[in-house]
């Protein structure tokens, strides 16, 4: 009987994966454990490896193709046996089988949900999809579905909130006692933002017309670039934090001259100290990581309905890679020793790198840090990532005139651009913590020797 191989559960959260490439082409022979294709969540990269020996008779989804997880996406076995059992009904037009002694490749099957039926009269939807859709006022109705027999999963919904303005708290609780279809898709608040006086019966059929006009386009050579796997990923949720929360940066300078005295020290002590690899940013992370103990309103998520602040410290830290921007985090970092953490960033960025960190590793932060000091970035505008409700831009040291007394001096000072989600975020907290990480940067050897 043939084996199925099955798209896996990549954590949690993780509701499909895109298939990158196939290692192995139908036909070809397999073995237990060896690499048949690489797949992609919206953070990493993971093989897929074959559950049994044979021949790979059938390639239900192609390279490109993003599937739900626990889905069949291909079938191993001995040549010449059926696999039309093994399809799933969005894979049934799939072109890559090899040729059976069954002409029953062709019957679709009925699609296996994890959710289980939807309710009498509702769109079938996964829990978290609909669980979203209701807290955005977003109509299931008006949902197209990627899901195994058209279910619509969260990211279906992530791509309807595209276009849509964001409501206000009142427009939210009307549209939640009227239902989704009653909210437009802007109203007449700032910037088109959905106010409870634009959610009524009907009011979706008065969302404005897109315009007629056919915009202009550039001519001359170009080549067009497919947005997809991570890269589409990045741009729903970049739109979606935008859309959803309201984002205020603050920017400030703080004294840089103990992280370039600490670097250098370290840089040039002993190897048996394991010191050397230290970088500015460990330094950067060791203080935001003890200065945010004392700022719990930073250190949180926010669902929409519920602010959770969390005692633990989980430190997640923007990391570029050829395939986009990844985001691993930090478990427990305010339990680690400077060492500690500068080790644990090390191997989660090589793994975000080179394609082997783990989901659970990409997932639960509760505070954000990305650094563009390197690139001569003076400030900036970080984008949350949401749910947390604070995200810390790195900047770069300059020299900056500093007044002591009646004398001024020139001083090394590291630029730093604070988001918070006003939502939940008062300026006055926000502003309290840059103030209170400056000094921690100033104090950075008495940080030390906590």
């Amino acid at each position: 009987m043939a084996t199925a191989l099955i798209m896996p559960k990549q954590g949690q959260s993780v509701e499909s994966c895109a298939i990158v490439a196939w290692k192995k082409k139908v036909g070809d022979a397999v073995k237990t454990g060896e690499v048949v294709c690489e797949v992609e969540t919206d953070k990493a990269t993971f093989e897929v490896e074959s559950p049994a020996t044979g021949t790979l008779l059938a390639i239900f989804h192609e390279a490109g193709a993003q599937v739900p997880v626990l889905e069949a996406i291909a079938a191993i076995g001995a040549a010449g046996e059926d696999v039309s059992g093994l399809r799933s009904a969005s894979s049934a037009t799939a072109p890559s089988a090899a040729p059976t002694s069954s002409p029953s490749t062709a019957v679709q099957h009925a699609p296996i949900t994890a959710g289980g039926a939807a309710p009498a009269g509702l769109a079938p939807a996964s829990p978290r999809a609909r669980a979203l859709a209701a807290a955005k006022g977003i109509a299931l109705d008006d949902v197209a579905g990627t899901g195994p027999g058209g279910r619509i999963i969260e990211r279906d919904v992530l791509a309807a909130l595209e276009g849509r303005q964001p409501l206000t708290p009142a427009a939210r609780e009307k549209a939640a006692a009227l239902g989704a279809a009653s909210v437009p898709a802007a109203g007449s608040g700032i910037g088109g933002r959905v106010r409870a006086a634009d959610v009524a019966p009907g009011a979706r059929a008065s969302a404005p017309a897109a315009s007629a006009a056919a915009p202009r386009v550039a001519t001359g050579r170009f080549h067009d670039i497919p947005l997809k796997g991570v890269r589409k990923i990045i741009a729903e949720r970049m739109l979606a934090s935008l859309a959803t929360t309201a984002q205020l940066t603050m920017n400030a300078a703080a004294p840089a001259r103990q992280l370039q005295e600490l670097r250098r020290l370290f840089k040039e002590s002993p190897a048996e100290l394991g010191l050397a690899g230290i970088t500015i940013n460990d330094l950067v992370h060791l203080a935001v990581v003890r200065t945010l103990r004392s700022f719990p309103e930073l250190n949180a998520t926010f669902d929409g309905a519920t602010v959770r602040q969390y005692e633990d410290v989980h430190l997640a830290f923007a990391t570029d890679t050829p395939r986009g921007l990844v985001v691993p985090v930090i478990r427990n970092a305010h339990t680690l020793t400077l060492r500690q953490l500068a080790a644990e960033a090390a191997r989660l960025a090589k793994g975000c790198r080179e394609g082997g960190v783990k989901p659970d590793e990409l997932a639960g932060g509760t505070f954000t840090i990305t650094n563009l000091g390197a690139f001569g970035i003076e400030s900036f505008t970080p984008v949350l990532n949401a749910p947390q409700v604070a995200i810390l831009g790195v900047c770069a040291i300059r020299p900056e005139p500093v007044q002591n007394g009646d004398e001024i001096g020139f001083q090394p000072r590291i630029g730093l651009s604070l988001t918070i989600n006003h939502q939940v975020v008062d300026g006055a907290p926000g502003a309290r913590f840059l103030q209170a990480l400056s000094a921690a940067f100033a104090g950075l050897p008495a940080l030390l020797a906590e």
